[in-house]
């Protein structure tokens, strides 16, 4: 008899190898569900994969996934640094259980000077796509915020939108405080305004020691001069400059532009810290836990997260990390190439750099020792949780639900979750209600869409339930109404095992006597001063914070909306010339075509538009 069951393990890697070259490129392991478990790169995909064939010499963690690979895909390229580089994006694509991942990938913020004739000075998240010079990343919108603020009171420049600037007849209140020059309204010549942007660029760039000696030199010419009341306001500004210095004891000499990235690792856990060096000033650090892919080493590790970190962030031009990492040169390359010019990788020996790695590493140290006693914490309180509401495992995943409305306006609903990690922020949703035959207020009428829209697209995206997308636990605001609603919701879509809890606000309306509703059980409360009691309270505030946030942005966005927002071909920059030319939406609706074609910036189709869209309207 032969035997005709499938190849699994080394023997199914080694069939692979009659039918590869030499050449760079990825492969991936799947599973027996085809499921993705690991993403690789080679220089030689023949000699890597070959590796794996080899029946011993591997770690735990690579036999364990050499033993349940099923089938393997290969994609050749032209080069090792290509190999690399697609690597990375398919491992934050694909999520595989055995690659190190970086589950924290948000963008940092960065401080831009504008290029307007008079340069606006704020802060900008995201792609660099208006006109300008941008500082940065900073840690942390609070580093750009503080920093910004000490910018104004060294420098006064202006931190209003374009808009505002263009149409203020008297200085505003930043102006009166001394927070900026008065630039709208003439207080401040052309010529001195982009003095103080220059000098503000120079302080950003590190230039601090010239900038102070400059102003030091106009205060003593402006006393000799016995003009007195601007050398107290140079005085001032050389005062705060001074208290700025003074706060940045911890800023490196010898470095002046650099990522330093330190790795802690224990007990299967990881914490890698990244302190952001600019113009020889610390501006500030982040720590990021990443998913060490069931037993990664330390090289490794720290590889995956730099070649992932950097995907979508532009890289400084050395970096300092406390381990080497698999293919240093590979990856400087890689980065060389992102950046347009030489970046280095170090691992320091001495010296400063070295005590900038210890500091960071240090932080990582620390800040994984918190992250873990947390996370037991939190094991605790989920346990706790599973005892009060009958569950029959600690819940990995919860879902809380809340909406917010002004007498029905502007309605949203939101969505938090939380784990054994705590609140997991990436997966927060919104919802824009759009029910038309909702009656204002109907709350049980909106929680009704965003269940149903959301068990829809868990239905469409995990209907095995196997990308861990799926809850362990609802909470809902609300209390057996809302209960009956949802559970309503949940048995339409064919729904039953998602455990499901209303949290109702009790007596009084007072925290700490909440009543919890289930389906088919008597309602009940927790003791006072049960710490369940508290986690659940923290659950349901965090989901009516980020309902109350989510609702005042659309209201705002509403507010600021007018009726050229409805023209077809009038975007913000035409809208902005409508508005400085005409001064209201109205008088552009009251407009007639000839004026409408004498703004800047509307051809004579586009006014034929805007006037036709106004005049069908009446």
């Amino acid at each position: 008899m032969t035997d005709d069951s499938p190849l699994t393990g080394h023997a199914l890697i080694q069939s692979y190898l009659r039918t590869l070259d030499n050449s760079p490129g990825v492969y991936r392991m799947l599973d027996e569900r085809q499921a993705v478990l690991y993403v690789g790169k080679a220089r030689n995909l023949k000699k890597r994969v070959a590796n794996y064939a080899n029946p011993s010499g591997h770690s735990p963690r690579i036999a364990r996934m050499i033993r349940e690979t099923r089938s393997m895909m290969f994609l050749s390229t032209r080069t090792e640094t290509e190999a690399l580089l697609l690597e990375q994006n398919l491992i934050k694509q694909l999520k595989p259980k055995f690659n190190v991942l970086l589950r924290d990938d948000k963008s940092f913020p960065n401080i831009l000077v504008s290029g307007h004739d008079y340069p606006q000075i704020r802060k900008h998240r995201g792609a660099k796509r208006d006109k300008g010079s941008y500082y940065g990343p900073f840690a942390s919108a609070g580093a750009v915020n503080r920093t910004l603020t000490q910018l104004q009171r060294v420098f006064l420049l202006r931190n209003c939108t374009d808009t505002m600037f263009e149409s203020r007849t008297r200085p505003c209140l930043l102006y009166q405080i001394k927070r900026c020059s008065g630039p709208c309204v003439g207080k401040i010549s052309a010529q001195d305004y982009a003095a103080s942007v220059a000098d503000a660029e120079d302080f950003l760039q590190g230039k601090t020691t010239r900038v102070q000696a400059q102003l030091a030199g106009e205060m003593e010419k402006a006393s000799e001069a016995m003009e007195f009341e601007r050398a107290a306001a140079l005085r001032d500004r050389i005062r705060a400059l001074t208290h700025v210095q003074g706060g940045q004891g911890i800023n490196p000499q010898g470095v002046a532009e650099a990522d330093v990235i330190a790795l802690h690792m224990e007990g299967g856990q990881a914490c890698v810290q990244v302190f952001f060096i600019r113009a020889n000033q610390n501006w500030g650090n982040r720590d990021f836990y990443p998913r060490t892919g069931a037993g990664a080493d330390a090289a490794e590790v720290l590889q995956a997260f730099i070649g992932q970190f950097y995907d979508t962030k532009d890289p400084p031009r050395l970096l300092l990390l406390s381990d080497e990492i698999e293919d240093s040169d590979l990856m400087a390359g890689a980065l060389t190439e992102k950046l347009g010019r030489k970046v280095r990788i170090e691992v320091p020996q001495r010296g400063e750099k070295k005590d900038l790695v210890a500091g960071a590493l240090r932080n990582a140290r620390e800040s994984l020792g918190r992250k873990m006693s947390e996370t037991a914490t939190q094991a605790k309180l989920l346990d706790g949780l599973a005892e009060a509401f009958d569950l029959e495992t600690r819940p990995e995943r919860i879902e809380v639900y809340d909406n917010s409305h002004i007498q029905g306006t502007n309605a949203v609903g939101a969505m938090i979750v939380a784990g054994p990690e705590g609140f997991l922020k990436n997966q927060y949703r919104k919802f824009n209600i759009r029910g038309d035959d909702l009656t204002p207020g109907d709350d049980f009428g909106m929680m009704k869409e965003v269940l149903t829209r959301r068990f829809k697209r868990l239905l469409k995206d995990d209907p095995d339930r196997e990308k861990g997308l799926w809850p362990d636990l609802l909470l809902i605001d609300g209390g057996a109404g809302q209960v009956s609603a949802v559970r309503q919701i949940m048995e339409e879509h064919g729904v039953e095992d998602v455990a499901m809890v209303g949290v109702a606000k009790g007596l009084d309306r007072d925290a700490g006597k909440e009543e919890f509703h289930r389906t088919g059980k008597q309602p009940f409360a927790l003791r006072h001063n049960d710490p369940v009691l508290y986690f659940v309270q923290r659950l349901r505030d965090e989901a009516h914070r980020f309902a109350i946030g989510t609702h005042r942005a659309r209201r705002a966005k509403s507010v600021s909306a007018t009726p050229l927002d409805d023209v077809p071909g009038v975007g913000a920059t035409r809208k902005r010339a409508l508005l400085t030319h005409f001064g209201s939406a109205k008088a552009v609706s009251r407009a007639d075509l000839k004026d409408l074609k004498a703004v800047d910036g509307i051809s004579a189709s586009l006014a034929e538009k805007i006037y036709d869209h106004f005049h069908e309207r009446g």
